[in-house]
């Protein structure tokens, strides 16, 4: 039997959501049905060490995203593969007009964000005029799902929810082998946040909520880099924050989730947050912002965590005391995750979108 070739297209292998749901994918398809391929406009980035040896790379050497596309058509008609599958909004965006140039072609674009809240720029927004051209749209969460259909007029039949998997196996193997940070004080409650330094991340808020705890023997440690690093330091020693600590960009952040007393995701909007799925199945309880993006989709009422509006400063400080004062299964917080998200039910799914694509 032939196999099915697909080719994945990513901006790069950096340590990002996209990145990881696509090198899992690729790694764990069947080589008895599928030949993965994954196209880089730059061959960079912690999962390359990831990927199996039997991927092959195709790096076409590009630094920006609209300079690429010439490159990726040139490719896909020279290798001519089964399917395609874009991995990334903006990418996504840009294919969807060509796409009708490859009849032999079936494409695939996995959307990374409810794209109402993400995508700003006009001239990107056009090109959601002609996502129709994808056989397959791969939304993580109701709420993508739906915006998808309300506000750019995607046809129901196109698009498959499939939200994220959760690789236990990589996680339990980082967990067996993470020790306490150091920065956690002995009679100190330590929360964790992780994520991009950027506004959509909402730490601003996260620090107005923490200079209510100012009192309390609680630490909010900050994982992660980005462009609003130097206005949320300022904002930290503005507010006299002497216990929230910026620990940058972290290689495993495992080793705080394991040791942590809570995780706080303070997101304005999100796509499908696997941060929130990975403290889960690290056993930590987990309060989340309520804001657009699968939140209501992973949280469980009280088994996993709890929602609230961290707009309002006062009731989500409550909130985290609250939660800090009270003792969580951690086996049952894994245990809702496993249920859902483990990477063999989520990819299993994957593989039968790619069978039943090729069998219409």
């Amino acid at each position: 039997m032939k196999k099915i070739s697909v080719i994945f297209i990513l901006p790069d292998l950096e340590t990002g959501g996209a990145e990881r749901i696509v090198t899992t994918i690729a790694n764990h398809l069947s080589r008895d049905r599928f030949e993965p391929k994954i196209m880089l406009l730059r061959k960079q980035g912690g999962y390359l060490n990831f990927l199996k040896d039997d991927v092959d790379i195709i790096d076409i050497n590009t630094e920006r995203i609209r300079h690429s596309l010439r490159p990726i058509l040139r490719e896909i008609y020279r290798r001519k593969p089964d399917i395609v599958f874009s991995g990334f909004g903006e990418v996504n965006a840009y294919l969807s007009l060509f796409i009708k140039l490859f009849p032999r072609t079936k494409f695939i674009a996995r959307e990374t964000n409810v794209v109402t809240q993400h995508v700003t720029r006009k001239e990107i927004k056009f090109f959601y005029n002609f996502y129709n051209n994808y056989q397959r749209i791969i939304a993580q969460s109701d709420d993508m799902r739906k915006d998808l259909i309300d506000n750019f007029n995607i046809k129901q039949g196109k698009i498959v929810k499939i939200n994220n998997p959760v690789d236990f196996d990589f996680i339990d193997a980082k967990l067996a082998v993470s020790t306490k940070p150091e920065s956690f004080k002995y009679n100190y409650k330590n929360v964790v946040a992780i994520g991009n330094l950027s506004a959509r991340k909402g730490f601003d808020n996260l620090l107005k909520v923490f200079s209510r705890l100012k009192n309390e023997n609680i630490i909010l440690h900050i994982l992660g880099d980005g462009h609003d690093r130097e206005i949320l330091h300022q904002m930290k020693d503005f507010l006299g924050l002497k216990q929230v600590i910026f620990h940058g960009r972290q290689e495993n952040p495992y080793q705080f989730l394991k040791y942590a007393d809570l995780f706080i995701l303070s997101s304005r909007y999100e796509g499908f947050p696997n941060v929130l799925l990975e403290a889960g199945a690290c056993g930590t309880y987990s309060l989340a912002n309520n804001c657009p993006g699968g939140i209501n989709e992973i949280i469980q009422d009280t088994p996993n965590g709890e929602i609230a509006d961290i707009e309002n400063h006062e009731d989500f400080a409550r909130k985290i005391l609250q939660i800090l004062h009270r003792d969580h299964d951690k086996d049952a917080i894994k245990n809702s995750i496993r249920s859902r998200f483990s990477k063999n039910i989520i990819l299993d799914k994957y593989e039968q979108v790619l069978i039943d694509l090729m069998t219409k």
